[in-house]
């Protein structure tokens, strides 16, 4: 008796497709973000998206970002969006940073299907580590104080964000934008089998990040698969929308949450 197909359902060819109409070639460089969740309707699951991107594009680059080796001192530098008694109590629960540790979950599936694939680097930093596939200069552009240099090296060399899902993890690229502006940074330490490393221009919160979307309108490609968009946006300008927008209104980007410890150490640096 035949398989019934289930509605909607699409898989590795469907996903090929898709990425070439929004101009996804052979010879593309991206960092991709999302999906939050595997639909149920993707045959293949994960392993499948994953195939498809790895066909679709030359550099594959992921945010493989590791919270749990967190750890905090008893007290350190202030406005640091920090609770440090709290969170030096809670640091006993931290991991040692190594390759082999698992992204974050918070960022989805993707990241630790593409750290996992046959051929894949990562970079070492102990908390925003990068996974990647032909991607070597990339990661190796990256050092406890740039973090973010693999975003940068890869828009310098005309690469794309590629995002994925309905609610995708934060476009972490607009972390970089950040930067340019000139907004400020925050201090994190993270645990290696070497000893506690500083983490210097640690980001802040990425809740406001879906603000940019009505400024790209001009600049994305968006596509679906059955009903599972997927957008391609050019590094290089995304990260000049967005840092001109910060520029020109020092707020933009940052969430509505008026507890938020991140945003408010942002919204005090600024005030005059």
């Amino acid at each position: 008796m035949p398989v019934r197909k289930r509605t909607g359902a699409f898989g590795y060819r469907d996903i090929l497709l898709a990425l070439r109409r929004i101009g996804l070639e052979g010879d593309s460089q991206i960092v991709v973000i999302g999906p939050a969740l595997v639909p149920e309707s993707l045959r293949g699951g994960i392993s499948a998206l994953t195939a498809a991107l790895l066909a679709s594009c030359k550099t594959v680059l992921a945010p493989a970002f590791t919270y749990q080796t967190m750890v905090y001192p008893a007290e350190g530098p202030a406005d640091n969006a920090v609770d440090y008694p709290a969170a030096s109590a809670a640091s006993v629960e931290a991991d040692f940073f190594r390759p082999s540790l698992r992204a974050s979950p918070l960022l989805g599936p993707l990241p630790e299907a593409i750290r996992r694939t046959e051929g894949a680097a990562r970079s070492d930093h102990p908390i925003l580590s990068f996974a990647g596939i032909g991607a070597a200069e990339l990661l190796a552009a990256q050092t406890v104080a740039d973090p973010f240099a693999p975003i940068d090296a890869l828009a310098k060399a005309g690469g794309d964000v590629v995002i994925l899902g309905a609610d995708p993890p934060a476009n972490i690229a607009l972390h970089l934008a950040e930067q340019r502006a000139g907004r400020m940074r925050f201090v994190r330490w993270g645990l290696t089998p070497q000893g506690v490393v500083e983490c210097p221009a640690f980001p802040g919160c990425s809740r406001g990040f879906s603000a940019i979307d009505p400024k790209l309108a001009g600049v994305e490609q968006a596509g679906k698969i059955g009903s599972f968009p997927i957008a391609r946006i050019p590094l290089r300008d995304l990260i000049n929308i967005a840092a001109g927008w910060i520029r020109s209104d020092p707020q933009a980007l940052l969430c509505a949450n008026p507890e938020c410890p991140f945003c408010s150490a942002v919204r005090r640096s600024i005030q005059p």
